[in-house]
């Protein structure tokens, strides 16, 4: 679709920009073109969450790899100019940007340069703090790094000083320690960083990688078959626990297609794979595929984001990060994670409860799934608009075979439908490890919106060494690093494209994080007893600091 002359034509400086995020107008930046959603975002079949992240960003990198080309071509219809030069990405709101409404005849930046520059105003409070600026009422940054930190993130009022000192203090320690590991956030690196991924884009294009291997799929629908064959052989024998082995088995090997279908991996075909994407998981697994995609999509873009990532929000079952003890508020939820007595407690354990909890994750995505499709969260206009409608109608389905064909006509007593239902959920917990193993061992900081996407999703995300055969078991999941830099990338090719991303990495100077299963299970653990030691020598400092009123 043509971009009017008039939108290619319409030059904006930043300062206009800032004025048109101020009065709450949608502007994102792609390829230097900019675009105002404010029509649009109620029509996103993503959802509104994700492109919420992006406002007031050069959101290029996040778009492409998100999006078709037919998509990104749509897009352009909501061009309303272009910028010129470097783009300095200012905070998006929803993370707590603030931004100052353009003055009546403001001709530029000079006129109110007395004031704070667009960069900091745009940015959430530091979690340390100078002494208090009593005439402007305003706490300053100590320095630039730590524009990283979410406003959520400042305690609220009725947290003891000493408390919320050491909380900030260990998340400026984070901060640091990630700015020393990886390049340094200024323009002339961070866009070095995004040439040499934009480049490495079209390497892999030109490589084949994007397109489907659909002889791979011939096999995976055979794996699926046997599956299942063996699932309904035992069951008509009335061998409840190996029945409900291979049904187990069949659902942790579907998801990993419907994964694929969800990111558009399969014939590249928004509603063609969206349609297999739903079959698979409504229908056969019981899942809604548009709460995942409508999840997924925001942690894709804030991948370990303790307030904005859904991903690792899972209190008050496991705390990632020493910052969701001050009762973090979710942008995603729309809630306060409220670090509770129940939290206090489980999180003290969770090193130990972490596999146990997994065994009966299927459960909360049935809950999930469920509670999206009743209140409506997915698209209700443009091309979106049926699914609500088909996942309904698959939730149905799902439970009449499962719940009704399986569990309660085709099984005797009470005992063996609960050992079966158990058996059957258990059985996917693998699924859950490998889906969590490649995050909660890296980095939740947030270094700010100047970092570029690809050292981010880099900075955050891991890979998992594992030998060829053993692939079908992963199912793409090993390799979350690079599926993070390219989403579309099917995942049949993804170890292909670990030699591009090696290089890449080598290039420009960002760590590739590797493990096998088994170091990177215990990297997990790890991390999960380090926040918990935390959470037990906060509440030791909590007490020391009542008995002693001195210590406030």
């Amino acid at each position: 679709m043509s971009t009017p002359a008039r939108a290619r034509d319409n030059v904006f400086s930043r300062r206009e920009i800032e004025g048109m995020l101020a009065e709450g107008k949608l502007i994102i930046i792609v390829d230097g073109n900019v675009l105002r959603l404010d029509a649009w975002i109620r029509y996103h079949p993503g959802g509104d969450m994700a492109i919420k992240h992006m406002i007031g960003k050069d959101a290029t990198d996040e778009v492409n790899a998100l999006h078709s080309q037919e998509a990104r071509d749509r897009m352009s219809k909501f061009q309303i100019g272009r910028i010129e030069g470097y783009w300095a990405n200012f905070l998006p709101p929803i993370q707590g940007g603030k931004f100052r409404p353009l003055i009546e005849n403001e001709i530029d930046e000079d006129l109110v340069s007395s004031e704070l520059s667009s960069e900091e105003i745009s940015a959430p409070p530091s979690p340390i703090f100078e002494a208090e600026d009593e005439r402007l009422g305003l706490r300053r940054r100590l320095s630039v790094s730590t524009i990283s930190s979410a406003v959520s993130a400042v305690p609220p009022p009725t947290e003891d000083k000493p408390r919320a000192y050491v909380i900030d203090a260990r998340t400026q320690e984070e901060i640091e320690m990630d700015s020393a590991n990886y390049p340094p956030l200024d323009a002339e690196h961070q866009d070095y960083v995004v040439q040499r991924y934009r480049e490495l884009h079209q390497r892999i294009r030109a490589a084949g990688l994007f397109k489907c291997n659909y002889t791979a799929y011939a096999i995976e629908i055979s794996r699926y078959t046997l599956f299942f064959g063996l699932f309904l052989f035992f069951l008509q024998r009335s061998w409840f626990c190996l029945s409900a082995f291979f049904l187990g088995c069949f659902w942790h090997q579907l998801v990993f297609s419907a994964h694929d279908a969800g990111h558009m991996g399969i014939t590249h075909n928004y509603q063609i794979d969206t349609t297999i994407g739903m079959i698979i998981a409504d229908y056969l697994g019981g899942l809604s595929l548009g709460w995942w995609k409508r999840s997924h999509n925001v942690h894709h873009i804030v991948t370990n984001a303790p307030e904005h990532d859904p991903d690792i929000e899972l209190m008050p079952f496991f705390a990632l990060s020493h910052r969701f003890f001050t009762s973090l508020y979710s942008t995603y939820y729309d809630r306060i994670m409220t670090y509770d007595a129940v939290s206090q407690f489980t999180v003290k354990y969770q090193h130990y409860l972490y596999y146990p909890i997994l065994l009966f994750g299927r459960f909360n995505l049935y809950f999930l799934s469920w509670e999206h499709i009743i209140v409506g969260r997915g698209p209700k206009h443009g091309a979106g608009w049926w699914h609500r409608w088909f996942e309904f109608a698959g939730h149905i389905f799902f439970w009449a075979w499962f719940g009704y064909g399986v569990v309660w006509c085709s099984i005797p007593t009470w005992f063996d439908r609960v050992v079966f239902v158990l058996i059957s959920h258990m059985v996917t917990s693998p699924l859950h490890v490998q889906i969590t193993l490649s995050h909660y061992a890296m980095s939740t900081a947030d270094l700010g919106p100047l970092e570029s996407f690809p050292q981010k999703m880099l900075r955050t995300t891991m890979d998992v060494d594992c030998p060829p055969w053993l692939d079908f078991f992963h199912g793409g999941l090993q390799f979350q690093a690079i599926h993070h830099l390219y989403p579309r990338i099917p995942r049949h090719n993804l170890r292909k494209t670990q030699q591009f991303v090696r290089e890449f990495c080598e290039d420009v100077k960002i760590p590739y994080a590797v493990f096998t299963f088994y170091s990177g299970n215990k990297e997990v653990i790890g991390r999960l007893a380090h926040v918990s030691r935390q959470a037990r020598l906060l509440e030791e400092c909590r007490k020391a600091c009542a008995a002693d009123p001195h210590m406030h």
